[in-house]
């Protein structure tokens, strides 16, 4: 493949979903849902087809749209209170991330990215002049401090991190906030915290969110995503919250790159927000994380750790296989036993190798139960 700023210029995630169509496999490689999204957004949608809604909204959002996300975060089991002029909506994470950079990087500045993380993270760094810095998480997907803290260095000037993180499911605790915190009180560094999956931790875990932290809040840009908590990625809208002086330097630069988000689409998560129940939500995705995790059992695919949010299920095959790749293994997968995964190496800036693959359980019921009884046969 090319290469653009040193990065493969083709997703290995389109890869292997093609891969899956071309082999008519039960496709969970990707966390894009396959169910219907509530009739009530359909509606709203309608509604705001039939008002003015086809221009520009101002450059923050939508007002009515910003005064449902104050409400939205009032009310989380860890209440969040923010102010109008802390919310920028923005047509997705990807663009809120490439612009948090944009804000703040100079030339060769550096950026913390750990791993395993989603493929936008190393791109966005260098195409805004940055350098990255990737620190690997430990073999059970926690936080080594110590090794972290050698990542630090007179450039670095922000760190991303992604909570509940996808590909490993885990959830960043108010500690592990805290002890971020303390390695970069004293120094010009900055976070960039993309919380998309929020409104899926399981278990009794409650999301907790970087902006919660009174001292991180001033230094953190914190992304969050409609289209994940509504099934509706295509409608292209998120938001961001940040500081007023942060959000005042993002929104200089989000002027000239894209200034508005889909205006119909901002009015009618607008009025749906303030009748969406998370809880319902989490609900329906924590049956679907436990429909994978029993049927998995039933194959010679290990998991180790169940996710504790996100939509992702990380799972160990060296059960089925010592000598193939991930890749190789994932590849082997899709077409040869009928079920597409991703490779856990793909997380990653230059590994090429790990013990992992990672399925989606973003799906409907019947493809996950046809999915896992089809390997259940197979492997």
């Amino acid at each position: 493949m090319d290469k653009i700023y040193g990065f493969t210029h083709y997703s290995f995630f389109t890869e292997m979903s093609e891969l899956a169509i071309r082999n008519g496999s039960f496709d969970l490689s990707l966390g894009l849902p396959d169910f219907d999204i509530d009739e009530r957004l359909t509606i709203f949608l309608k509604e705001a087809a039939e008002k003015d809604t086809h221009h520009y909204e101002p450059l923050a959002g939508n007002p009515l749209l910003i005064e449902s996300i104050i409400r939205f975060n009032i009310k989380r089991p860890h209440s969040l209170s923010i102010t109008n002029k802390e919310i920028t909506i923005v047509p997705c994470a990807t663009f809120a991330l490439y612009t948090s950079l944009k804000s703040i990087l100079n030339q060769n500045d550096e950026v913390i990215i750990i791993q395993p993380s989603y493929y936008t993270y190393g791109p966005a760094v260098v195409m805004n002049g940055g350098l990255p810095v990737y620190y690997d998480l430990d073999g059970d997907f926690t936080i080594n401090w110590d090794q972290f803290k050698s990542c630090i260095t007179e450039k670095t000037r922000a760190v991303i991190v992604n909570s509940p993180q996808n590909p490993t499911g885990k959830i960043w605790k108010k500690e592990d906030w805290n002890q971020l915190y303390e390695l970069i009180k004293d120094r010009n560094i900055y976070l960039i915290s993309e919380e998309i999956y929020d409104t899926y931790c399981y278990d009794g875990n409650e999301h907790y969110s970087s902006f919660i932290h009174p001292e991180l809040r001033e230094k953190t840009f914190c992304i969050f995503s409609f289209g994940k908590m509504f099934h509706t990625s295509g409608w292209k809208v998120s938001y961001m919250l940040a500081s007023e002086a942060l959000t005042a330097k993002f929104q200089c630069h989000q002027q000239y790159i894209s200034y508005s988000a889909n205006a119909p689409a901002q009015y009618a998560i607008a009025r749906y927000l303030d009748v969406f129940d998370s809880a319902v939500n989490k609900k329906l995705m924590q049956k679907k994380r436990d429909t994978f995790n029993e049927l998995i059992k039933e194959t010679p695919l290990q998991v180790e750790q169940m996710a504790e949010g996100s939509v992702f299920q990380v799972v160990n095959f060296r059960n089925i296989s010592k000598s193939m790749t991930d890749v190789e293994f994932s590849k082997w997968l899709t077409i040869e036993k009928k079920v597409s995964c991703l490779p856990l190496s793909a997380f990653y800036n230059s590994r090429q190798d790990s013990d992992y693959i990672r399925f989606s359980f973003a799906k409907k019921d019947e493809l996950i139960i046809q999915a896992l009884e089809h390997l259940k046969r197979n492997l």
